[in-house]
């Protein structure tokens, strides 16, 4: 089927709508996912958003506010639970098999074929409506609004929390606001990849553009066009065949991480040396000869941004 016959559809589009807003969040979302090593709850906030969705349906309701409901709801638990970052995943742990009990207890309460649930589980991109685009693009407008108000203070508290509180800056109250919209990102990237591949849109763009490129910004953008380049793709592949968009989409995703993740020491290594070789020169003033004599005693070893352990 040509591309442009695709496009004719009116369900093609909605995907295609969707899944850009998604995408685009889910990139933004992912990269402080990463650097923060809140992996383990983008994997948690998911099924815990499965749960809200059956005990929804079970109340005869739409699935999705169950979805936002349960999900903001562990993020306010896992912030209040788990201020240390030691405690963080087993307060995580705790309110995801929590929540998947209490999925459990209304999957089997409710007599009926619970199909919204289960689309939610799985991903259903090509049957959203246009109603649910809407939501979902005003959604993502005043997500990624808040997170470009919040990047500065973000960003710094990300990589250097200890000084950033030192000069004043709220961690606490970042780090509850910032867990308040990973749910938010959760509940949007779930309709389109589905509970159990939501990894897929969070973590896969966002982890392969930070092993490529080092500077934040650079590393957003690229994580975002890898996003949207994932999604188009698994939309258009999955019109063409019979199989899941998701499948396509964690497929892409999983292809373009593995040689990035298995070559990319090749190159951060390469950095480090020019940057430990830059610090070294420029710790040197010019002028006196005895500096230069002294220049091989330098030690050149120590931690670098981008080295590995």
């Amino acid at each position: 089927m040509a591309i442009f016959t695709i496009l004719q559809y009116s369900f093609i589009q909605n995907a295609f709508l969707a899944g850009t807003c998604v995408a685009i969040i889910a990139a933004v979302a992912g990269y402080f996912m990463v650097i923060r090593g809140l992996t383990f709850a983008g994997h948690a906030l998911p099924n815990i958003g499965f749960a809200g969705a059956a005990g929804a349906v079970l109340l005869g309701i739409d699935p999705v506010i169950g979805l936002y409901i349960f999900t903001i709801g562990a993020s306010l638990g896992i912030a209040l639970l788990g201020r240390e970052a030691t405690e963080r995943d087993t307060s995580i742990g705790i309110i995801m098999t929590f929540a998947l009990g209490l999925g459990i207890l209304f999957l089997s309460l409710y007599s009926g074929y619970a199909e919204r649930v289960y689309s939610i589980l799985f991903g259903q991109v090509v049957g959203i409506s246009s109603a649910d685009v809407l939501i979902t693009a005003i959604s993502s407008i005043l997500t990624l609004g808040i997170l470009l108000v919040l990047f500065r203070p973000l960003l710094f508290s990300s990589f250097d929390p200890e000084v950033a509180e030192a000069r004043g800056v709220p961690i606490r109250f970042l780090a509850m606001t910032f867990l308040i919209l990973i749910a938010i990102t959760v509940s949007l990237s779930v309709q389109v990849v589905g509970a159990l591949l939501v990894f897929t849109l969070l973590i896969g763009p966002a982890a392969t553009a930070a092993r490529i490129v080092q500077r934040p910004l650079w590393a957003i953008i690229l994580a975002i066009i890898l996003g949207v380049s994932y999604t188009w793709l698994g939309i258009l592949f999955a019109a063409n065949s019979t199989w899941p968009v998701s499948f396509y989409i964690a497929t892409l995703s999983f292809g373009v991480y593995l040689p990035v993740r298995l070559l990319s020491p090749l190159w951060i290594g390469r950095r480090a040396r020019k940057l430990a070789i830059t610090r070294q020169n420029t710790s040197l003033s010019p002028g006196s000869p005895a500096e230069w004599e002294q220049s091989d005693s330098v030690p050149t070893t120590g931690r670098v941004p981008g080295s590995t352990r």
